[in-house]
């Protein structure tokens, strides 16, 4: 007899009687047969660039370092019944023992120490290669390809100096036709850590990047070079996510971290086989690879910030963290070089005119870009005498201020501009008759300069810039500071570039009118410089 309610024997009732309509009206199959409707493809979302497989070097075997104990734990047993000579004995060899711990444990730590330093000797290429040997072959035969004669050019002072308007406006419809047709040929992660700085080879039948980056690591990549045939797990080809040209790596500066981050390259303008490069390791080294050698050029105890090397190849300036100005000339010793205060703060870059290179310009942290006479800077020295027992001559803001008041020194400051905050950078143009600043108070500013006043040998009568761009310069802690760079190329209409913070790089002309930004869709980068 069933123990079920009168609801319970209701409800199972109806249970069954739906049971059996539904299956005389065939619902079931009906309802099984409806397949769900197919989700909408999603597209495909950027991926990051893969890199080249690269076989690791095998690491070596770290020194195993003698475990830590306690001092009780090291006692020796003492036989209760030891004799007394037998106690001295033991005594003194526990102290003989004790002594050449502590001397390993310094040498230990001194070659720690030794290991953190920056390298001040002449350094072999084939040691410095991420790969070793295995990758020199293929570096050699690319930088083969370019001949070692200069293919730097330099631009004249008159170019695109129209008087004609219709001249002006024909020339910067050739640049914009040019700038359409720019499409994104490689991609690559050549460096490890961030990229602080790059320099772009002057030869054109290659395009050959160089990068410096957080670490001390130069990045060289050769962006039209033919990938090596590598496959992908699955066996398809490499598609277009995947790295274009051939790169190599070489940790040039060290320690390997962020004390030896690269703050410039530059290529040299009489040998194209050869870079210089500075570091905040406080050197700055001449990279050849002719010679397969890199060596030292000048050793500081500031933060190397900027260099630029005159066309004549002889004459190199530096910047650094203190405000002071480096001349060097790379055929003599180092006892040569002439420091020089032009800041009472960091000058973040500093630029050689081109087509006078008597003439340098300086940005600083002071707020202020100036323009300087080096004729009148290098006169100093023969009015002060030289020390030749001195490793670097130096020349005081004090004595610098002294100077330009009298006489001789009249005009060796031409002229000075500042800032409402910090000038990150300004250069010249190709043609050495423009500057152009950038700085954290969110603008570009372009001067123009007329041959008079160049050629005189007192300060300009103005130095106002004719052209203001507004331009977000805030980058914060994280992004490569924006500096904006004049293209080299002295056959086309003068422009130059600029990272922006809305990952597109912007390029306007020399009178500070947009062109065009630049941006790949699908990578979302910043483009610093």
């Amino acid at each position: 007899m069933s123990n079920l309610s009168q609801y319970e024997i209701e409800r199972e009732a109806n249970i069954a009687r739906n049971r059996l309509l539904l299956e005389q009206l065939e619902l079931k199959q009906a309802v099984e047969g409806i397949a769900p409707p197919k989700p909408k493809a999603k597209s495909a979302a950027a991926k990051p660039i893969q890199p080249a497989k690269r076989e690791k070097r095998k690491r070596e075997l770290e020194e195993v370092q003698p475990r830590r104990s306690s001092a009780r734990l090291r006692k020796s047993v003492v036989d209760p019944n030891e004799t007394p000579a037998k106690r001295r004995k033991r005594e003194k060899e526990e102290e003989e023992e004790r002594l050449r711990e502590e001397q390993e444990k310094l040498e230990r730590e001194e070659a720690a120490r030794q290991a953190q330093r920056p390298r001040h000797n002449k350094l072999d290429l084939i040691s410095l290669v991420e790969h070793g040997p295995e990758e020199i072959a293929s570096l050699s035969k690319s930088m083969e390809a370019i001949p070692k004669e200069s293919t730097q050019r330099i631009g004249d002072f008159d170019d695109f100096a129209f008087e004609d308007s219709k001249e002006d406006e024909r020339a910067l419809a050739d640049l914009k036709e040019r700038m359409g047709k720019l499409v994104v040929h490689a991609r690559a992660k050549v460096t490890k850590s961030r990229v602080y700085c790059a320099a772009y080879h002057p030869e054109v039948t290659k395009d050959l990047i160089f990068f410096g980056d957080k670490e001390g690591a130069i990045g060289i990549w050769d962006a039209r070079a033919p990938p090596d045939e590598n496959e992908d797990d699955d066996g398809e080809a490499a598609n277009e996510d995947r790295e274009g040209g051939k790169y190599w790596r070489i940790q040039l500066h060290w320690p390997a971290n962020a004390k030896s981050s690269v703050s410039s390259i530059k290529i040299d303008p009489i040998d194209s086989h050869n870079i210089y490069t500075t570091s905040y390791d406080t050197t700055v080294r001449s990279l050849s690879f002719t010679t397969g050698e890199s060596r030292e050029l000048f050793s500081s105890d500031n933060l190397v910030c900027c260099l630029d090397v005159a066309p004549s190849g002889n004459d190199i300036w530096l910047s650094d963290s203190l405000g002071w100005a480096t001349h060097l000339d790379p055929r003599e010793s180092k006892s040569k070089a002439r420091s020089y205060g032009l800041s009472d703060n960091k000058i973040g870059t500093i630029s050689i005119n081109p087509t006078r290179p008597n003439f340098i310009c300086t940005a600083s942290n002071s707020r202020f870009v100036k323009v300087w006479d080096v004729r009148k800077l290098g006169d100093i020295v023969a009015e002060l005498g030289d020390d030749s027992s001195a490793t670097t001559i130096d020349f005081h803001a004090e004595t610098l201020t002294e100077y330009m008041e009298s006489e001789k020194g009249r005009g060796s400051m031409r002229a000075e501009y500042q800032h409402n905050k910090s000038a990150t950078a300004a250069f010249w143009d190709p043609r050495g008759r423009q500057i152009l600043s950038t700085s954290y108070d969110d603008r570009l500013r372009l001067w123009n300069l007329d041959a008079a006043s160049l050629e005189s040998g007192t300060p300009f009568k103005s130095f106002q810039p004719f052209s203001q761009v507004k331009h977000n310069c805030q980058t914060g802690k994280w992004v490569t500071l924006l500096k904006a760079q004049w293209s080299r190329n002295p056959d086309v209409y003068p422009h130059f570039t600029i990272g922006n913070m809305n990952h597109s790089l912007d390029i306007y002309t020399c009178k500070g009118d947009l062109v065009t930004r630049l941006a790949d869709s699908r990578r979302y980068v910043m483009l610093a410089f």
